[in-house]
């Protein structure tokens, strides 16, 4: 099984590089948080996830552990395949997939295309005890409580501001000040958002 690839991008595309490892060339699929890691690099080490199928073998890439743990988990729900697992890791980010596993949220997970609300919410209940175990994207992430960032989240999607632009500017700050007030965190996340 193949692991790991250290090798030079020949090309990419937000779904898909071309590896050189040592002249041969490795076609790697790869979620879209991945390629935005990756985009201004010649070079790359992946973490990677071999799937074999009667129809097809196919290779899929990550730029951290962390994210390969996910993967593994999603594919391990009923229902959810490869293809699926690499559009859910390319509509969220990890902390934020964790958070919404822990907590329950189903309308953020619906949000991801391609996910319904059955799928959503066998994810809750296949997932919720077992997302904790996955890496931190970032050693050291952010340790202020899921509520915390869930509720400051919340709270600007209610002001009207993107979801996703939200969850970027609390993952932001709260990596910066793991112990910030939820008061704190809404004023700076609305005055980065306002400036």
């Amino acid at each position: 099984m193949i692991g790991f690839l250290r090798g030079k991008i020949i090309s990419k595309k937000p779904t898909k590089i071309l590896l050189d490892v040592n002249g041969v060339g490795y076609l790697v699929n790869i979620s879209i948080n991945t390629f935005e890691k990756i985009s201004d690099k010649e070079e790359v080490s992946l973490f990677t996830y071999l799937s074999v199928r009667e129809s097809a073998v196919d290779l899929y890439g990550f730029y951290s552990a962390g994210e390969k743990e996910m993967f593994e988990l999603l594919i391990s729900v009923n229902g959810i395949g490869p293809k699926s697992a690499q559009t859910i890791l390319s509509g969220i980010q990890i902390e934020d997939l964790k958070d919404a596993l822990n907590s329950g949220n189903v309308g953020r997970l619906i949000s991801i295309p391609g996910i319904g609300r059955k799928t959503a919410e066998r994810m809750v209940i296949e997932l919720r005890e077992k997302v904790d175990s996955v890496e931190n994207e970032i050693k050291g992430s952010s340790s202020t409580p899921v509520s915390v960032r869930s509720d400051a989240i919340t709270a600007l999607v209610n002001l009207g501001y993107n979801q996703k632009i939200a969850e970027r500017i609390v993952r932001a700050i709260t990596d910066r000040s793991p112990n910030v007030s939820i008061e704190d965190l809404i004023k700076e996340a609305l005055s980065n958002l306002n400036s």
